[in-house]
């Protein structure tokens, strides 16, 4: 006779064994497809990550750095019931085109280049219609940082923008940011030692040290009718959150549909800091959008 105790260790490891090749062997909640788009003369490469029954889709905009496509973020929203389109940054990975950023000493928020991001942006949304040509979802734009002048360039020449969520992107002018960005030099501990008059006295009267056309988002944001979403970290030393929550703010009182969250411990990267909350909010946010359908 064998053993009970035997026979029990013996199916535990086989469950051990098999468990993790019947967990791959289970389908995915969404399918992932490569596609091309052309934007301004050139290709630019990107992948769909699409769940089974989506409620919505977004376009994930990037950062001022040189980005890859956010194939992490995506699965993360994928997963929530949101479609997605994110693709490499023009110049970057598979993508086509010049990445013109700091990190190679130019100068990437001349409004020439914010335009031309835009335009790609604009682009990769049409792609996506034409992808869920079946389906009809509210469709918004996603991104980080610089995006907050990119999105809203975006939705004022893509009618078919129906909302917008923006992590720790400026609600000021080009020109402004930098001000403040140079005054901070990347200090952790500047509000430390500076307080909000500071800042604003600094960003009012500070000369500036690059000379080009800036971009006010505020031009497009009185103009766009669709609803928003900022999120901020109250310790941001790239963007002045407390200015950019007043300028939100003087929008809504004309009538604007936007809405900010403001993570007081957090710094400028809300997107992909420990706590998991900022991005459960813009999720949460973009699902109330969905029930109340807001498909143009």
């Amino acid at each position: 006779m064998l053993n009970f105790n035997y026979l029990s260790n013996l199916f535990l490891w086989l469950i051990l064994i098999i468990l993790p090749n019947l967990l791959k062997a289970q389908p995915m909640d969404y399918t992932i497809q490569d596609v091309t788009f052309v934007s301004q003369g050139d290709t630019l490469a990107g992948s769909i990550v699409n769940p089974k029954n989506p409620i919505a889709a977004v376009v994930i905009v990037h950062g001022s750095d040189p980005v890859k496509r956010e194939m992490e973020f995506a699965k993360q929203l994928a997963a929530q019931g949101i479609a997605v389109l994110t693709y490499d940054k023009r110049g970057v990975g598979e993508s086509g085109g010049i990445y013109v950023g700091p990190s190679v000493g130019t100068n990437n928020i001349d409004s020439t280049n914010l335009n031309l991001l835009a335009h790609d942006a604009s682009t990769a949304l049409n792609t996506f219609r034409t992808f869920l040509n079946t389906i009809k979802l509210p469709m918004g734009l996603i991104g980080f940082s610089q995006a907050g002048w990119i999105i809203p360039l975006t939705a004022e020449m893509n009618k078919n923008v129906n909302f917008m969520v923006i992590f720790s992107g400026p609600v000021i002018s080009t020109l402004e940011q930098l001000r403040f960005q140079f005054y901070t030099n990347g200090d952790e501990h500047f509000w430390k030692t500076h307080t909000e008059a500071d800042v604003r006295d600094h960003i009012k009267n500070a000369p500036d040290k690059y000379q080009f056309v800036e971009t006010n988002p505020h031009v497009q944001l009185s103009n766009l009718t669709i609803p928003g979403l900022w999120i901020f970290g109250g310790k941001d030393i790239q963007v002045p959150v407390e200015i950019c929550m007043e300028n939100l703010d003087k929008l809504t009182l004309v009538g604007k549909k936007y809405t900010y969250r403001l993570f007081p411990e957090l710094g400028h990267n809300t997107s992909f800091s420990e706590s998991p909350v900022p991005v459960q909010e813009a999720i949460q946010w973009i699902k109330d959008l969905s029930i109340r359908k807001i498909v143009k």
